[in-house]
């Protein structure tokens, strides 16, 4: 009786401390499992600052009856906020959010199907509002661009529950806008290209590069290009035009009629073809200062630079030669690799159709 008694002051002592919470603005994620016991919860809470004394928040729960029928999901809650105002939003789902990732140069084709199913709002709903007029006009697309591909920025997003299509696309934006940088406007002059030119040529960097130090240099080749009205011939944006997944672009394909073929046509594209990542949008307005106008891609993504044709060409076969060489090496691997399987095999004294059902299996 007398620990009863005990606990009961204490919990009295904790709750009008807590139950005002405090002027903690800090806003932490997290996530109550479904099915999960509130005292999961109770502890998730104070693992996160929210609370101090998980055991004493789960009697003061239980003895409201407010241990039971909580939202499960993802919460974003203010670290200040008092016991009665957790328990509240538990029980209503107040602050739930969806985290979604958006990858960099993600095309508005991969990232309105994530954000339909985690959100669970219609593709017609979002198809409609990356297509709002207003907001294009918001962003200073030119007239007659359809989508606001591009403009939403790649990043992890903490969308509120019951998030509209429209609220999400505006959040988006919203980011975008956030990151672009007032003093980049006057670099803008300098290059004599609008934003959305910048963005254009940021996404197709964005879809040519694997490594972060190549950015500047890709950006450059572009930009040497577009300066001597030489085509880009940017394979990435072949793709987009046929709406296909990265890969190996063929004779064929470089025959599509679209403004997008810059095998075709002459300058850039009439927009973005991703959703470029701060990095890419640096590296086209700041271009590594080089005379480069050609490159090539190694197997494993790197490339190889180079200015005149000639010397291009010769790259290509050096590619190519190094790519042979990497492939009978690694034939050369597996078959040594076999044999020493085999040998093994046959060392603990394995019947040959054991050893030929094992190696059958390996790739």
């Amino acid at each position: 009786m007398r620990e009863w008694r005990l606990l009961l002051v204490a919990l009295v002592a904790t709750v009008a401390a807590a139950g005002c919470g405090s002027s903690d603005q800090t806003r932490v994620t997290i996530t109550i499992r479904r099915g999960s016991p509130f005292r999961e919860a109770a502890d998730s809470l104070a693992a996160h600052g929210v609370v101090e004394h998980p055991r004493l928040f789960g009697f003061y729960a239980a003895r409201r009856g407010l241990d039971r029928n909580i939202r499960y999901g993802t919460y974003l809650i203010r670290r200040g906020s008092g016991w009665n105002e957790v328990l509240n939003a538990l029980q209503q789902g107040q602050g739930i959010i969806s985290r979604v990732t958006i990858p960099e140069g993600w095309p508005i084709w991969d990232i309105l199907p994530t954000l339909s199913k985690a959100l669970e709002v219609p593709m017609e709903s979002l198809e409609v509002a990356v297509r709002d007029t207003l907001q294009l006009q918001r962003v200073g697309a030119p007239l007659g661009t359809e989508t606001l591909e591009g403009y939403l920025f790649p990043d992890t997003y903490d969308f509120p529950g019951r998030a509209t299509a429209r609220q999400a696309v505006d959040l988006m934006v919203h980011r975008f806008e956030q990151v672009w940088k007032a003093d980049w406007n006057a670099r803008l002059t300098e290059l004599k290209m609008s934003r959305h030119q910048i963005l254009t040529l940021a996404s197709i960097v964005e879809k040519e590069v694997r490594r972060e130090s190549e950015r500047p240099l890709v950006a450059a080749v572009y930009s040497n290009r577009l300066r001597i009205r030489m085509p880009l011939q940017a394979d990435p944006t072949v793709q987009y035009a046929q709406k296909k997944r990265p890969g190996r672009v063929l004779y064929r394909d470089l025959k599509v009629d679209s403004p997008y073929n810059t095998y075709r046509r002459v300058g850039l594209p009439p927009g973005p073809i991703a959703s470029p990542g701060l990095a890419s949008i640096e590296a086209a307005l700041f271009p590594a200062d080089v005379p480069y106008r050609f490159f090539v891609a190694h197997p494993d993504g790197h490339h190889e630079f180079r200015t005149t044709y000639g010397e291009h060409l010769a790259a290509i076969e050096m590619v190519r030669a190094a790519a042979r060489s990497e492939e009978v090496a690694r034939r050369d691997r597996q078959v040594r690799e076999q044999a020493e399987l085999d040998s093994a095999l046959r060392a603990v004294g394995l019947p040959r159709s054991t050893i030929d059902s094992v190696t059958k299996k390996r790739p």
